[in-house]
């Protein structure tokens, strides 16, 4: 028989992570769901294990980081921080604090939700954010490691941002008369499916990054 998994879900609450929280709960390879949230979550189901936790305080939640995969899709804008140093609070070092715990408790699967452009050594915040994360967690003792650089994602209305709104408008106007078409916006449940699956997958490759073209390549695993 073969062998039920333990998804680990940091970011449950956001767009991205409610999605794969519902499409791990109904996913017949994994018989929990463990997801770690500030907030309460408002959903009930026989394979989810809800902690709800301090992240100023994350080292005390250690023994409860095991499993064996991790999905981590936390993130924030700087209008909802309210500063670059909150930002980089919840966008780097709460991310990369948990992904140690987790390599370090034996977890062998990491996908990360990181961002189109990431880059350790941009001049913008945002991306420099993402890409020091990136390149941080490369090193940690996971088997096997995905980055996923999304595009504009296009989450349900109730969780879409203004900026969103208007930005989804704009590239798909422009990709109707065939400009940035590698950066046309993807639902948030193609997103999630397309990491699932290749959590399961077995790869040769311990460390694999998905940028917006190869999302977009494979649509056939919908």
């Amino acid at each position: 028989m073969k062998k039920k998994l333990h998804a680990l879900v940091l970011g449950a609450t956001g767009a991205t992570g409610q999605e794969l929280v519902r499409q791990l709960l109904s996913n017949l390879n994994f018989d929990r769901v463990s997801i770690f949230t500030r907030k309460t979550f408002n959903v009930e189901h026989k394979k989810l294990v809800k902690n709800k936790i301090d992240f100023s305080k994350l080292t005390e939640y250690k023994n409860l980081v095991k499993g064996d995969i991790l999905f981590s899709a936390l993130g924030t804008t700087l209008k909802e921080s309210g500063s670059k140093k909150q930002q980089y609070l919840v966008d780097y070092t709460y991310q990369y604090e948990f992904a140690k715990m987790a390599s370090e408790n034996g977890v062998t699967n990491y996908s990360l939700v990181s961002s189109t452009g990431a880059k350790e050594k941009s001049f913008f915040f945002y991306p420099k954010t993402k890409g020091a994360l990136e390149e941080s967690v490369k090193k940690l003792k996971f088997n096997k490691i995905q980055i996923f650089q999304p595009p504009m994602l296009i989450r349900p209305t109730e969780l879409m941002r203004e900026g969103e709104k208007v930005g989804i408008k704009v590239f798909k106007g422009l990709n109707k008369i065939g400009i940035l078409n590698s950066q046309k916006p993807l639902p948030v449940e193609y997103l999630a499916k397309k990491m699932i699956s290749e959590a399961l997958l077995k790869r040769s490759d311990s460390i694999t990054t998905f940028k917006s073209k190869d999302l977009f390549e494979s649509m056939s695993f919908i």
